[in-house]
C-alpha cells in the first residue's frame, strides 16, 4: 500500500529502525530479542522524535503501520512495547 493510499496522519520517520538494523534483523525470529534491544537503544537516542510522536498520539487511538509479512515480530510491535 502506498503512503497516499494509507492516508497517514503522521509518519514518524525519525524513529524508524535504522537501515543497518533492519538489514541485520531480516525478520529472523532468532534475532528478535537482540533486535528489540538494539531498536530500543536507537529510540533512546531519538528523544525529539519520540516527543513528537507522543505529542501526535495524544490520548486517542493510534494505528502503527509496518512493512513486513511478519505480523508479530516487527518494528511496530517493538515500538508499541517501547511506548507502553
Amino acid at each position: 500500500m502506498s503512503k497516499e493510499a494509507a492516508q497517514l496522519d503522521f509518519w514518524a520517520k525519525d524513529i524508524a529502525p535504522s537501515n543497518a538494523l533492519r538489514q541485520w534483523y531480516q525478520h529472523d525470529p532468532a534475532k528478535w530479542a537482540e533486535f528489540r534491544t538494539r531498536y530500543f537503544a536507537e529510540l533512546d537516542a531519538q528523544p525529539d522524535g519520540l516527543a513528537e510522536l507522543r505529542a501526535q498520539l495524544g490520548s486517542g487511538t493510534a494505528t502503527l503501520l509496518f512493512s513486513s509479512k511478519e505480523e508479530q515480530l516487527n518494528n511496530a510491535s517493538a515500538l508499541r512495547e517501547y511506548l507502553e
